[in-house]
């Protein structure tokens, strides 16, 4: 009898290593957990309320797999305000879940997508699941993008190059002439130019967001509500681009996803109309805090959006670093979850005041066992 087996991408993805360090966290709820981007504040009252009053008159059931028409005429709107330039739009089921349908309708098996390198835990193995080959742009020492690190990656089974704008974990947020350098080369090239845009409403600069959507005329850009609207767990996101590669993650929505949450998609409509600024701004008090703290122990790129620092391992070695702080209970990810390279670790400033300020002792603390 022959024996059953698993399929040959088993062996290809590995667990997501937030997941394994933020499960040790929940398992140890005295100890300080910077481990995940989960926003520390709660969904918006009016938005919870609108949820609630669309449960109760019914709206339980399937909705268009492109999203409720409402929901898409405000998406359109905001986009439009903004001059991002796009043909069409999709809701769908997390960023995440636009990425998967993303890289599902411009890559295949025997294609290379290109991913900047710190990137997003999913970016590399959503590639992999889909048959494709991730090739890692190295933006390491100031994780900026340039044209000698993407051309020489360039073959003829490149399809698209996928960036994180502003970044998860380096918390950097590319300059126009970043998205410029990436937009020419992709038209030089004919590839397709995936931008997750998640953190958008996230930034710490004085000088207001420069979407890829507002350089290139045909770029895929993902984005959605779980850390603007403090929405992670309702899983909604949108995806807007060509006209031709909306139509193609529809199709494949069909036949996964289905729809994205209904009651979610009707309650997001006045997550639009609610001013996050507030939290915006306690979260840029605190990537400050982290970096007067650490600043004298730590080298680190200066975070100007997301809300991640992402500083470089005492002694050069991340899992040991993260380790040890692991067994002083301080939940930190090291750099290899998301890199090559295991030189650096992620901390998330989605946490609360007095935790940062017992993570800032303990990591000093360490940086001088290390150094």
């Amino acid at each position: 009898m022959r024996k059953k087996t698993l399929s040959q991408r088993v062996d290809e993805i590995r667990p997501s290593g937030i997941r394994r360090i933020f499960d040790l966290a929940c398992a140890n709820p005295d100890g300080i957990d910077l481990s995940i981007g989960d926003p520390d504040f709660d969904v918006p009252m009016p938005v919870k309320q609108e949820a609630i009053r669309w449960i109760e008159n019914g709206f339980n059931g399937y909705v268009s797999t492109r999203g409720v028409s409402e929901l898409r005429e405000q998406i359109a709107a905001n986009l439009s305000g903004r001059d991002i330039a796009f043909e069409d739009t999709l809701v769908t089921a997390g960023a995440t879940g636009g990425y998967i349908l993303a890289i599902m309708a411009v890559a295949g098996p025997g294609d290379e997508v290109l991913i900047t390198d710190p990137y997003f835990v999913a970016y590399a193995n959503v590639v992999i699941m889909c048959g494709a080959t991730p090739r890692l742009i190295d933006t390491y020492p100031d994780f900026r993008l340039t044209a000698d690190a993407i051309l020489p990656l360039i073959t003829e089974r490149t399809k698209a190059i996928v960036i994180n704008h502003p970044n998860n974990p380096t918390g950097v947020l590319y300059s126009t002439d970043d998205l410029r350098v990436v937009n020419e080369i992709a038209k030089d090239h004919g590839l397709h130019i995936i931008s997750d845009e998640i953190y958008d409403r996230f930034v710490f600069t004085d000088a207001p967001f420069v979407s890829m959507g507002n350089i290139a005329d045909d770029a895929i850009v993902v984005s959605g509500f779980s850390k603007t609207s403090g929405m992670t767990g309702w899983r909604l996101g949108y995806v807007s681009g060509p006209a031709a590669v909306i139509d193609a993650m529809a199709t494949f929505q069909q036949y996964s996803y289905v729809c994205a949450n209904s009651v979610a998609q009707r309650a997001a409509i006045s997550a639009f109309s609610y001013d996050m600024e507030s939290q915006v701004q306690k979260y840029r008090h605190r990537r400050d805090r982290l970096l007067e703290g650490l600043q004298d122990r730590f080298r680190m790129a200066r975070p100007e959006g997301a809300f991640y620092l992402f500083p470089e391992a005492p002694g050069g070695d991340a899992d040991a670093f993260v380790n040890r702080a692991i067994e002083r209970k301080l939940y930190i990810i090291p750099g290899n979850v998301f890199s090559a390279k295991n030189t650096h670790f992620r901390i998330s400033f989605a946490a609360s005041d007095a935790d940062i300020d017992r993570a800032i002792i303990i990591l000093n603390g360490l940086a001088e066992e290390f150094g």
